[in-house]
């Protein structure tokens, strides 16, 4: 645990420190877009923030190979290599449209190859475990298309919900901290070398996300772009194939006595982990409500919109930072209830603890909606927005010099502008849509 904490540490300070640095790299090299329609902060932010996330990747493996006890991770298996390679190719794409905004199909073309890259150096899904069934094999076309699919839906996933600023690396980090203490169970609890590979993962995606958040958060100085949006979630897909695909429910099988036996253990996050991953599950439903939406309206599927979960959470009325917690909250939900679930299917007091949490989280989805009536004693306790108003009898009447200087001064017509709810920085809708540019103003 050691180990994997020092890892932690050291891509997060990288992460951290170099994060100014590439800010102003991205000023210079003018990796600055226009304010586009669908966006909702008022000033051009400087993108390319996934060029101090990728040296921080770079950092962890490079600081991991290097300990005695995780080096033995690269030394039996070819995954780091492999996520490397793959992370590297996706980063590079991702810079490339931060700049210079490419095509969406080569966009998608490159996340299928950096998937690709990782088949074919040894990090696929060998198998899946079935409940009722057991362990069933793949064959090496399957288990390619399936690795592909995976990765490709967890990079659009991430991608979609990084709309707030903070908003992706922090639900991206909970959802590794869930993955992390899943992993290292399996490693740690049952002594199978196989799921090592995904701790370590985990640990590295957490550093990166956590040294970008303090440079993210509102209001947000640099924006990861897609570049780093797009990185993130291949790391992360990259995990969920290793320990899904990767680990035999037949070394389960010793501790809980039969194939079935273990795969039924593993089923709570085995199987949500594919369709797609339970950590995920957020943003992975925005995905799914997104392309439902604009296809029903005729529109592409990769066509930009304003219709994202944080988008609504800001129309209902949520500021900023209470949309950006309650995205935060149900990530964690979903993420550690499925975590818990995982150790002890059979309590009760799982499920309920569970049931409560989403009830708690429905008042603060719907707490924008409701305005109690408020005792004139606690008028000046509670917020601004609970307190009524004061009725046009209650207020003290105007003195006869200040109505005669208001009714001699015309009113002054002025145009204003509406101001969407919220003022933060949307970073790369969708990974596969096209920006829309806004023509310069001419003079």
């Amino acid at each position: 645990m050691r180990e994997y904490l020092l890892t932690l540490c050291i891509t997060a300070a990288v992460t951290y420190l170099l994060t100014g640095p590439v800010r102003k790299f991205a000023i210079v090299a003018g990796a600055m877009p226009e304010i586009r329609a669908r966006d909702v902060h008022r000033e051009p932010t400087p993108r390319l923030g996934g060029i101090a996330m990728f040296f921080g990747l770079c950092a962890g493996l490079l600081v991991a190979d290097h300990l005695t006890n995780l080096n033995e991770v690269f030394a039996k298996s070819n995954e780091p290599r492999a996520l490397l390679s793959g992370a590297a190719l996706i980063w590079l794409i991702g810079v490339l449209d931060d700049k210079f905004e490419i095509d969406a199909l080569i966009k998608l073309g490159g996340q299928m190859i950096a998937a690709g890259v990782m088949v074919m150096q040894g990090l696929t899904i060998l198998w899946l475990p079935v409940p009722g069934v057991g362990n069933v094999a793949l064959t090496q076309w399957q288990g390619t298309l399936l690795t592909v699919a995976l990765v490709v839906i967890t990079i659009n996933a991430v991608n979609f919900v990084d709309g707030l600023d903070g908003l992706a690396s922090g639900m991206v980090c909970i959802a590794a901290a869930a993955f992390f203490l899943y992993a290292y169970r399996i490693w740690y609890s049952y002594g199978i070398e196989a799921a090592a590979p995904a701790t370590l993962f985990s640990a590295i995606l957490m550093g990166m996300c956590l040294g970008f958040l303090p440079h993210n958060m509102h209001p947000a100085r640099i924006f990861m772009g897609d570049s780093g949006s797009m990185l993130i979630g291949l790391v992360l897909a990259a995990g969920a194939i290793s320990i899904t695909g990767q680990v035999d429910p037949d070394a389960l099988a010793l501790f809980t006595g039969s194939e079935k036996a273990a795969v039924h253990q593993t089923v709570p996050v085995y199987i949500p982990l594919l369709l797609p991953l339970t950590i995920i599950a957020v943003p992975a439903a925005d995905l799914v409500l997104a392309i439902v939406r604009r296809t029903w309206r005729g529109q592409s599927p990769f066509a930009a919109d304003r219709g994202h979960l944080h988008h609504r959470l800001l129309e209902i009325g949520h500021s900023h930072s209470r949309a950006v917690l309650i995205m935060y909250f149900w990530s964690a939900l979903i993420g550690f209830g499925a975590l818990a679930y995982s150790v002890n299917s059979a309590s009760m007091w799982i499920v309920l603890g569970v049931v409560f949490l989403s009830a708690i989280g429905l008042v603060l989805l719907l707490l924008p909606r409701f305005r109690p009536r408020v005792p004139a004693w606690a008028q000046n306790v509670v917020p601004p927005r609970y307190r009524r108003r004061r009725r046009a009898a209650d207020d003290p009447a105007p003195s006869a010099e200040t109505a005669r200087a208001t009714a001699q001064e015309p009113p002054a017509a002025e145009e204003r502008t509406p101001v969407t709810a919220g003022t933060t920085g949307v970073n790369g809708a969708t990974a596969l849509g096209t920006r829309s540019r806004v023509g310069k103003a001419t003079r």
